[in-house]
């Protein structure tokens, strides 16, 4: 048995992808997506806990740290593009059936594939602090900080900003806080720090509206749901995850407290929750 992370890269709709893998290759297999301005790092923690039992795969978006950056982003920086690519990696790599586990965005592209390309391949689905309808006001907060990244002449300053703007995700131990900026940074040729994406990804926004108004496709939804909802979260209205309750696949809705947008799946009380899930419970 593995439990230790691997590094790949592999074409996904003429754009390199890159991916962690972590558990055995037999095993079943957990997807974990990350968010918008994320990387597939901020899994680690989630995926060394589940890789004795699962196989987990953790991809960086399109556009998104060690990931091709796309040379089309008006057209690619979308939801149907990701779904696309996540698409091209499961074949890829043999996966019939997952479950997909994503935060925000991550558990926006799992939410399309599940009802879309993907239907019949993703068995359970949780989203971390994400459901078929955004509030407005968190769109632009997030769209604020994420499009105008900023630039920093040490390492302590970069972390000290995500300490910041990443304070919503709840408890982060200073290990955590600190992998977090070291998986998450790329040097500008200047030399400065700056966050490990394109800034060009919140183009999403500008050519594709409606990528998350999400309702049919939660109502074409037949199979289990978990999510996962911070207790102080600005992007997921307690009135949208009630709807999920009642409607479509009729989510399980869990609060996670201390945390806003999003639970950063780092600590005992959350891998609990996602374990019971995927045991079935």
């Amino acid at each position: 048995m593995t439990t230790t992370m691997r590094s790949n890269y592999l074409a996904c709709e003429g754009r390199e992808i890159h991916f962690t893998e972590w558990g055995d290759a037999g095993a079943e297999v957990v997807v974990a997506w990350h968010g918008l301005a994320r990387s597939g790092r901020d899994m680690d923690h989630l995926a060394a806990h589940l890789a004795p039992r699962w196989r987990v795969i953790c991809p960086d978006t399109i556009g998104r740290g060690f990931s091709q950056w796309s040379p089309l982003p008006a057209q690619e920086y979308c939801l149907d593009f990701y779904e696309r690519i996540a698409v091209s990696l499961l074949d890829q790599l043999g996966i019939a059936r997952c479950v997909w586990l994503g935060t925000s965005m991550g558990g926006a592209i799992g939410l399309k594939a599940a009802a879309g390309r993907l239907r019949g391949r993703i068995g359970r689905l949780v989203l971390n602090d994400i459901g078929p309808e955004l509030a407005p006001a968190a769109v632009e907060r997030i769209r604020s900080y994420a499009g105008n990244p900023p630039a920093f002449a040490t390492m302590a300053e970069l972390e000290a900003y995500f300490r910041t703007v990443y304070a919503p995700y709840g408890w982060l131990a200073d290990a955590h806080w600190r992998l977090l900026a070291e998986t998450s940074a790329r040097r500008l040729p200047d030399g400065r720090w700056t966050p490990h994406y394109d800034p060009a990804m919140v183009q999403q926004f500008i050519h594709h509206p409606q990528d998350y108004d999400q309702w049919p496709a939660w109502d074409a939804l037949d199979i289990p749901v978990l999510c996962l909802r911070g207790e102080r979260s600005d992007l997921l209205p307690p009135e949208v995850a009630e709807a999920m309750r009642t409607r479509g696949p009729r989510a399980v809705v869990a609060t996670i407290p201390g945390c806003g947008h999003a639970p950063a799946l780092n600590t005992p009380e959350q891998f609990a929750l996602v374990e019971r899930f995927l045991a079935g419970a």
